[in-house]
């Protein structure tokens, strides 16, 4: 079974990359000495403290191994193709509906920052204009009912 890619941009790239360094280098050795410091004040069946380390520990290893796993399966957006819709584009939209106008740069999962205007490739708003033109007219399904979006600029 192979994994599952997952998009970024070179931005995106290096916070990751930021983020398991910091997990590894500076909270990983705090940790360490926590669990350390914690043992030290002896009976390890009542003791808060250790149990709240170890189980911080656990939490830091799980999110340094799925660091790790999405590096190793990392696809960089780099080619934006200004043609048709696609993930590292920045795309106007128009809600046919009401005429309201929107702006989005589709990015993967990993950077999906909704108050930031940057939309997942897997929501339900990419996946209905990924691929799709400027003037094209798309519906839209949503837990609110389907609803028609037209795609009025690609840059």
């Amino acid at each position: 079974m192979t994994d599952k890619k997952i998009y970024v941009t070179r931005e995106g790239l290096e916070e990751l990359k930021k983020e398991l360094d910091y997990l590894i280098n500076v909270k990983r050795p705090e940790n360490i000495t926590s669990i350390k410091e914690a043992r030290a004040l002896g009976d390890l069946s009542e003791n808060a403290d250790y149990d709240a380390a170890r189980n911080e520990q656990a939490e830091l290893e799980g999110r340094i191994k799925k660091l790790e796993k999405m590096l190793e399966n990392v696809e960089i957006i780099e080619k934006i193709d200004t043609d048709k819709v696609s993930i590292g584009s920045t795309v106007s939209i128009k809600y046919v509906d009401d005429d309201d106008t929107d702006e989005y740069k589709i990015v993967g999962s990993q950077e999906a920052d909704p108050f930031m205007s940057k939309i997942s490739n897997e929501s339900p708003i990419a996946k209905a204009i990924l691929n799709k033109k400027v003037g094209d007219i798309v519906e839209v399904e949503s837990p609110n009912g389907v609803y028609k979006i037209e795609i009025t600029e690609i840059k």
